[in-house]
């Protein structure tokens, strides 16, 4: 079976150009977002968090699969990066983007828990968990990416997730299930109330 995405965003050839442009290597992968646009299509009327923005793909594939009364906050660090995807996204009102530290923004944020969080950088994976967990609904999914070992990263990068795997398989408030897919997934539902 392929399992290449049969819809794309119609704007993912433009960031990809603009990343490459602009030496930005960390995209989103395609089955990555593909997944990512279904989750956000479950939740209808969905509040959703993204963080690490990157120049946008994840978010455009977030955006791809909510509907009109869904929101999204993207948050990232590198804001010249995340001005990529303010120039290709920002129309769409459906999205509100800030740019910062996202431990910082975690560490503040006093609104609405989200029925989606997609922790695609450090803060709310490798810092700032038990923070970003307290902010997923109950019913509620928590997704991470780039679990495998791949070229490039940090050599502490495979101790940290196992030391993430093994905090997130403890917990008893959600249900987890890990997919040696794409860039190596992590996805985990609250089962239990906030």
């Amino acid at each position: 079976m392929d399992d290449t995405p049969g819809r794309t965003p119609a704007v993912l050839p433009a960031l990809r150009a603009a990343a490459r442009d602009a030496g930005f290597v960390m995209s989103c992968e395609e089955r990555t977002g593909s997944l990512l646009a279904v989750l956000a299509a479950a939740c209808p009327g969905g509040r959703i968090l993204e963080l690490g923005t990157g120049v946008g793909e994840g978010t455009a594939w977030l955006l791809g699969g909510m509907d009109g009364s869904s929101r999204l906050i993207t948050v990232e660090l590198d804001e010249s990066v995340q001005k990529v995807a303010r120039e290709h996204l920002a129309a769409d009102l459906r999205v509100d983007f800030v740019a910062g530290d996202g431990g910082e923004w975690l560490e503040k944020y006093d609104g609405e828990p989200f029925d989606l969080v997609f922790a695609d950088t450090w803060p709310g994976k490798f810092t700032h968990l038990e923070t970003a967990l307290g902010l997923v609904a109950h019913g509620g999914t928590y997704v991470i990416d780039d679990l495998l070992a791949q070229p490039g990263r940090p050599l502490e990068h495979e101790a940290s997730v196992e030391r993430l795997l093994s905090a997130l398989d403890a917990r008893q408030d959600f249900r987890c299930v890990r997919v040696a897919w794409a860039s190596g997934l992590l996805m985990a539902v609250r089962s239990s109330p906030r």
